[in-house]
């Protein structure tokens, strides 16, 4: 509903935006000092645009280049003002930014909200909703705006109850006003120490000069009750350089971590992070942080990616997709090179080689990271696979130059343990291998159940030899790109002729050729049988306990990978099984000995399904199959 008089609207807030309102409303925040940051944080980032905007068109400066941010109260009108001279907006950014869910993520923010207070509050800035953290301390809350370059400013004012009035304002200069009219009970708010201890603690690192009124003592009346007032001079709270461009030395890791929530929007501590400077004929800093919790939309590819692109400390731009592969779009930092030009484009981005000796140092630095961590502190890195694993894995399929790096961060579940834990490195895996063993083998499946409980793990199992269970739908991608490691091949178990190697004896090799020539008048029937169904029929090498198995060729997809493709609407090349069979199993023993063509025929079926829904299968006449089984069974 929307009622105007000329220049005034009262809209009403979406749906899901009023909820959150009430959630901020009711205290979210455990820490109210953290609203205060986010609105310094909201005001960096508009200076930061109109830097961007500026290299192209300096006019927008309107004389006025000296950005900053200003923080300022009043004890008698019980408010606070967060100001900047940034970029501004205009009437229906406004309107789209702050009145709706297209930019905030509010949608998304409560799919994931668990009921846990403590937690939910962490989630915030993931979705880009700090602003609304203002009526933890404000009963309302009014934003005066005006945009660079136009004469129009906006007045955007709500107290939160669902909905909030726009109208046209008057304003001298560009940039933002955030004034929170305090609720009651919140006056330390309207401290000077309090404020700039505020400041200090959580936006000490914030690249602006952010300002407020020096403030001296004044006495009473008679020289009691005296107080500290503001002053018409004015001071720099902040040490306003850029932190990534001070030593090492100089930086507390409560500096690095605080940071680290100013570009990410996170609310807890990163994982990790690396600082380093590079010299020589590329010259750049970089920052990077591994987060120690995953966004909600970690597996959309398409998303940006979590890179500052700064040059000689000018804002450049955000999210600078060529910096960072997607395998690692979950690192946040920034860069700031040296070399780069003023008006670099997205467009120079991708031809430029000194951006992609940037990008290919920076991705060296987040893997050496990584390797540190998962050596150093393995339970960190623990958290951090459980958080990013799977889009790890997406790595030897993309960078081929980093590929033996990534192969080694890599880790997966296995029959050494049976736990759905993936925690078994390449490394750890080739330690434990038999002597004799010269390839590291491995499974792929729909899930972790049908990996672990596959009919080929039986000759495995039997024989005591380890072999990794990969469930996750992105393996199938990952072995594409990634085909041994440390000079041992990776074979899965599901496809081509199964070659132990020197893991068999000669007596076992021997067994195997008897069984074989006594079931050759077997194979044939059943080949008969299913005809087209399947691409051959073998006696089987793997089973020791099951009756059939289906196998694909050495050189066709994998049956696990057609269903993914399948699943995804892509069309995959059409490739038959190859049927084993174990000729010492009951129901194959009774298969053998059935006379009735028909009936054989039959069997031989329900041997092929059984065989296919082991591995994960669907049946193309489900109604059939039960038919043929009931007709066994009775």
């Amino acid at each position: 509903m929307t009622t105007a008089t000329a220049e005034k609207q009262t809209l009403g807030f979406q749906a899901e935006v009023k909820q959150l309102l009430q959630l901020m409303i009711h205290s979210l925040y455990s820490n109210k000092e953290i609203v205060l940051r986010e609105l310094i944080s909201n005001a960096s980032d508009a200076a930061d645009k109109l830097r961007f905007e500026a290299i192209a068109d300096g006019s927008l400066y309107e004389s006025d280049s000296e950005l900053h941010i200003r923080i300022a109260y009043d004890k008698a009108a019980r408010t606070l003002t967060i100001s900047d001279n940034g970029i501004g907006m205009r009437r229906e950014e406004v309107i789209q930014n702050i009145g709706t869910i297209a930019r905030s993520g509010t949608k998304e923010f409560f799919k994931n909200l668990t009921g846990d207070q403590a937690k939910d509050a962490n989630l915030i800035g993931q979705f880009g909703v700090g602003f609304y953290s203002s009526f933890i301390l404000a009963d309302k809350v009014t934003l005066i705006t005006r945009r660079a370059g136009e004469t129009e400013a906006v007045q955007w004012e709500s107290s939160g109850e669902g909905d909030f009035t726009i109208e046209t304002v008057e304003k001298a200069g560009r940039g933002t006003d955030v004034i929170l009219h305090l609720r009651e009970g919140e006056d330390e708010f309207l401290n000077d120490w309090k404020l700039k201890t505020i400041v200090r603690k959580y936006s000490d690192h914030i690249t602006l000069p952010i300002l407020m009124k020096k403030s001296e003592w004044k006495d009473g009346e008679n020289g009691e009750g005296g107080q500290m007032v503001p002053t018409d001079e004015d001071e720099t709270v902040n040490k306003a350089s850029a932190l990534w461009a001070r030593s090492k030395n100089d930086i507390s890791d409560e500096e690095y971590n605080e940071f680290y929530k100013h570009v990410s929007h996170d609310y807890e501590n990163p994982l990790a992070y690396t600082h380093s400077r590079v010299e020589g004929k590329q010259e750049y800093i970089s920052l990077l942080y591994v987060p120690g919790k995953a966004p909600f939309d970690l597996y959309d590819r398409d998303r940006r990616q979590g890179i500052k692109l700064y040059v000689k400390r000018v804002f450049i731009m955000e999210d600078a997709e060529k910096l960072m592969p997607q395998y690692l779009r979950f690192v946040r930092g920034v860069i700031d090179s040296a070399d780069l030009p003023l008006n670099v484009s997205r467009e120079i981005l991708q031809d430029s080689r000194d951006v992609e000796a940037i990008k290919n140092g920076s991705v060296k630095k987040v893997l050496g990271l990584l390797e540190d961590l998962a050596e150093t502190k393995p339970e960190d890195y623990a958290k951090f696979w459980n958080e990013f694993g799977r889009v790890l894995k997406e790595g030897p399929g993309e960078d081929f130059a980093n590929k033996d790096k990534i192969a080694g961060l890599l880790r997966f579940a296995s029959t050494h343990a049976d736990t759905e834990e993936q925690n078994v490195s390449f490394k750890t895996y080739i330690e434990r291998m038999k002597p004799e063993q010269e390839v590291i083998y491995y499974i792929t499946a729909d899930t972790f159940a049908a990996a672990k409980n596959s009919p080929h793990l039986e000759i495995f199992r039997k024989k005591g030899i380890e072999v990794l269970l990969m469930s996750d739908k992105v393996d199938e991608w990952m072995l594409g790109g990634l085909t041994e490691f440390q000079g041992k091949k990776l074979q899965s178990i599901a496809k081509g002729d199964l070659d132990l190697g020197k893991l068999e004896d000669d007596a076992d090799k021997e067994a195997q050729k008897q069984v074989e020539e006594q079931a050759k008048d077997l194979v044939e029937r059943i080949k008969t049988a299913l005809g087209e169904t399947v691409k051959e029929v073998k006696v089987t090498h793997r089973l020791t306990d099951s009756p059939a198995c289906l196998v694909a060729g050495e050189h066709d997809l994998s049956g696990n990978l057609a269903r993914i493709l399948k699943a995804a609407g892509q069309k995959a090349p059409d490739s038959k099984p190859i049927l084993e069979i174990n000729p010492t199993h009951r129901l194959v023993e009774k298969l053998k000995a059935e006379s009735d063509d028909a009936k054989f025929a039959d069997y031989a079926h329900v041997l092929f399904d059984q065989a296919l829904l082991a591995e994960g299968g669907q049946l193309e006449d489900p109604a059939s199959f039960v038919k043929r089984m009931n007709s066994l069974i009775l």
